[in-house]
């Protein structure tokens, strides 16, 4: 190829990786810290096999470890039809709240009960049908939306709010084959969870303890959170035929001003920004985008990172092990380049650590 030639653009396929199926993890490990955690270095592609107790000790004295603080909610709610069958509503976002309120609780002015959602079975729920959940509960479906979104009215006595946390279930990945029960209330959110809104929790921040961000705040790391409420967009896997053909699903995200100033400061002073996730280094690529410096912003990023991409804002990544195709595993690959990543994941295999939501982490450095 001439050397003025363009490199051919990738594919979605070059995003494939072979899972043998035993390794996607069903469960948490015992203990937050006790999971494994493979560390790739971008600069030379070499992987070494830790743990993650051992994460702490990568951080120094000045640098900041910036957490997304995002809340799951229980978004599913099981019930049944008139008829008796089982049916299930997966609760996405109030509808309206891409135009309500900016601070981050997806809750928009007015009406409350009126959702986005999806159903099941979505063919035999037609516009009109109801749900119950139970006793003085119930869930009208009503129109179509795009992508198989419906819009569902919750009926019931209360707060809307109050009603799905009484009767609602962690909403659990599809590749977790199992129902939900009360360990993954609270499992499936970090410590450090505080903002209500997200339908699936940033797993990355799943391994992290109090005992190992207060020791990390004591030796001098800045502890530094924002929000960016994870949508159901997060789980699927591209469909069209290269990258820059997907449309990026949009995600409420949120940097106060405080956060913006305190990594500007640790920038100015030499200090690492290490992203604990991919939902957060979108935030901190979105707050970001118009220049080196962090400026304090909220509202709806679609903001897709793929190879090739200029990275502003993180220097380091914490993260989990993504599904083949994803818009999560492309993230990773513009950091690391997807050669080394791809290695890295089939190290991984090889060596039998566990995979997606509930499994082992990755450190980039």
């Amino acid at each position: 190829m001439p050397a003025s030639a363009a490199p051919l653009a990738l594919r979605t396929a070059d995003f494939e990786y072979d899972l043998p199926a035993e390794l996607v993890a069903l469960r948490p490990a015992e203990r937050r810290d006790a999971s494994r955690l493979l560390v790739l270095d971008r600069a030379t592609g070499a992987v070494s096999d830790r743990t993650f107790a051992d994460f702490p000790g990568f951080l120094a004295p000045g640098d900041a470890l910036v957490l997304n603080d995002t809340r799951v909610f229980p978004a599913r709610l099981l019930g049944r039809k008139p008829s008796g069958g089982a049916a299930e509503v997966l609760l996405l976002r109030p509808h309206g709240a891409a135009d309500g309120r900016a601070d981050g609780t997806l809750e928009p002015p007015g009406d409350q009960s009126v959702w986005e959602a999806l159903v099941r079975p979505g063919g035999k729920l037609k516009p009109g049908r109801e749900v119950v959940v139970a006793p003085g509960f119930r869930i009208r479906i009503g129109d179509s939306l795009d992508g198989g979104v419906r819009l569902v009215t919750l009926d019931g006595e209360g707060d809307p709010w109050d009603l799905i946390e009484a009767h609602g279930t962690v909403p659990l990945p599809p590749y977790i084959e199992r129902p939900s029960d009360e360990r993954d209330r609270e499992r499936y959110q970090t410590v450090y969870a505080d903002e209500r809104g997200s339908v699936a929790a940033p797993t990355a921040g799943l391994h992290l303890t109090h005992e190992a961000l207060s020791w990390l705040e004591a030796t001098g790391v800045r502890v530094v959170r924002v929000t960016l409420h994870v949508g159901l967009g997060t789980f699927r896997p591209l469909d069209a035929e290269r990258p820059d053909q997907h449309r990026m699903h949009s995600e409420w995200y949120r940097m106060e001003a405080i956060a913006a100033k305190s990594l500007n400061q640790i920038r100015s002073a030499g200090g690492q920004i290490w992203a604990v996730g991919t939902t957060t280094a979108r935030v901190l690529e979105t707050a970001a985008a118009s220049g080196d410096e962090f400026r304090p912003a909220s509202g709806w990023t679609d903001l897709f990172i793929y190879p090739p991409y200029e990275w502003r804002g993180v220097d380091h990544l914490l993260t989990n092990f993504h599904l083949p195709r994803s818009s999560l595993l492309m993230l990773v690959c513009a950091l690391a380049q997807r050669d080394r990543v791809l290695h890295a994941y089939r190290h991984a295999v090889e060596q039998r650590y566990r995979f997606y939501s509930y499994g082992d982490a990755m450190l980039v450095l």
